[in-house]
C-alpha cells in the first residue's frame, strides 16, 4: 500500500474479539513496537508472547470492555481497547497504528470511536489512559484531542504519564 493509496482509501472501524486473527496480529505488532522502543533492541515472537501472557487483553470484551480494529480498504492497520474501570470511568488501552498508516487520521478516528463507546456503550463520564515518556507522539496526540495530564491512577510499572478527558 502506497501513501497515495492511503489518501484515497476507505477508513473503517469496528469492534472485534481479541481472539480474532486480525486482532491478534495487531496486538502482537503493538507489543513488538513497545518492547523495541522501550528496550532499544529488537524483540522476537517468544518475548512478545510472554508479554501478552503477562498482560492479557481478554477483558476487552463486553461487559468489561471492547476491542476495536481500524481498517483501510479491509486491511487491519490499527487498534485500541476500552476497559471499564468503574461505572463512570473507562481506560483507553492497546492504542496502535501501523507505521504505514500513521498521519492518515487513523489514530484520531480510533480515539473518537473509543470516546463514543465509553459514553454510549458503557455510560462513562471520564476516559483515562497511561503512556510512557518515550512515546512522545502519543502524548502529543492525546493532548491534541483534549486529554489533560493527571496524577497516577494505576500501578502500571511502565507508565510515566497519565491522562484524562471528561466525556460530553
Amino acid at each position: 500500500m502506497t501513501t497515495d493509496d492511503l489518501c484515497t482509501a476507505e477508513l473503517t472501524t469496528a469492534p472485534l474479539p481479541v481472539s480474532h486473527p486480525d486482532a491478534v496480529t495487531l496486538i502482537r505488532r503493538y507489543y513488538a513496537e513497545l518492547i523495541t522502543r522501550y528496550y532499544r533492541r529488537p524483540t522476537d515472537d517468544t518475548e512478545i508472547s510472554e508479554v501478552i501472557a503477562e498482560e492479557p487483553s481478554d477483558d476487552l470484551a463486553p461487559p468489561t470492555g471492547m476491542f476495536v480494529v481500524a481498517r483501510i480498504d479491509a486491511a487491519p492497520v490499527g487498534c485500541l481497547g476500552v476497559r471499564v474501570l468503574d461505572p463512570d470511568t473507562v481506560e483507553l488501552t492497546r492504542m496502535f497504528v501501523a507505521p504505514e498508516a500513521r498521519r492518515k487520521g487513523v489514530a484520531g478516528s480510533l480515539i473518537a470511536v473509543a470516546e463514543g463507546i465509553a459514553r454510549d456503550t458503557f455510560g462513562a463520564r471520564l476516559i483515562r489512559l497511561d503512556t510512557r515518556a518515550d512515546l512522545v507522539e502519543a502524548r502529543a496526540l492525546y493532548a491534541r484531542h483534549g486529554y489533560r495530564e493527571i496524577e497516577r491512577y494505576n500501578t502500571d510499572p511502565y507508565a510515566d504519564h497519565w491522562f484524562e478527558k471528561a466525556l460530553a
